[in-house]
């Protein structure tokens, strides 16, 4: 049974993926995207400022779907979490971060590319993996190649996806939802620049709604 959260995160098709370097601006910034139909967010723990900004957005806005990017330690999942995070997600596949998480209940949607690393992943749990670099590692012929010998693997591609290829990728029964720091740049908040975060998730958001998706099972 898929975990509800990646239910939501089908339904909106899109994750922003953010580095936020100033924690103040958290907040906006989850209201700029709740406002522009997108009550979804991704913080990376690559800033200083990332876990503050976490506990500021859940503060804020509870009901939003928050997730933690790039965790690479067991202490990084357990201080995302403790910040507020509903999912935890990882470039790779730090096994002990991953237990962790499954046993808490939290979702991890750790990176995989290569059969090897699916089936590391299926031995813990997992059946829902971020594919990244997605574009440098052959788009979604790629996804379309690996996904054969694995009937219940889904993916979250990252890495190069932008407006106008993002429908290749949602069109594909193996893909939850596309994720990426081309809806929200780190320069547009350090620059207050809110109005072209919306313009930007709006557009994206045009284009998921335009699709026929294949249902999720």
């Amino acid at each position: 049974m898929l975990n509800p959260i990646y239910r939501t995160i089908y339904s909106l098709g899109l994750i922003p993926v953010v580095e936020i370097d100033d924690s103040s601006r958290a907040e906006v910034l989850a209201r700029t995207l709740i406002e522009a139909g997108l009550p979804l967010v991704e913080i990376t723990l690559r800033t200083p400022a990332a876990l503050q900004a976490i506990q500021s957005i859940r503060r804020a806005y509870p009901n939003i779907t928050l997730g933690a990017g790039t965790i690479l330690t067991l202490d990084q999942a357990r201080q995302a979490a403790s910040a507020g995070a509903d999912f935890l997600v990882s470039p790779g596949l730090p096994q002990d971060a991953v237990e962790w998480a499954l046993s808490e209940g939290i979702p991890f949607l750790p990176g995989a590319v290569t059969p090897h690393e699916i089936l590391q992943g299926l031995r813990l749990g997992i059946e829902v993996f971020k594919f990244f670099p997605a574009e440098t590692m052959g788009g979604i012929a790629a996804i379309k190649a690996v996904s054969d010998p694995f009937p219940s693997v889904r993916f979250i591609p990252t890495g190069g996806i932008q407006t106008d290829n993002l429908s290749s990728y949602l069109t594909h029964e193996r893909v939850l939802a596309v994720g990426g720091s081309w809806l929200v740049k780190r320069q547009w908040i350090k620059n207050g620049r809110f109005d072209q975060i919306t313009a930007q998730v709006k557009a994206a958001a045009r284009v998921v709604q335009s699709l026929s998706r294949p249902a999720l099972t």
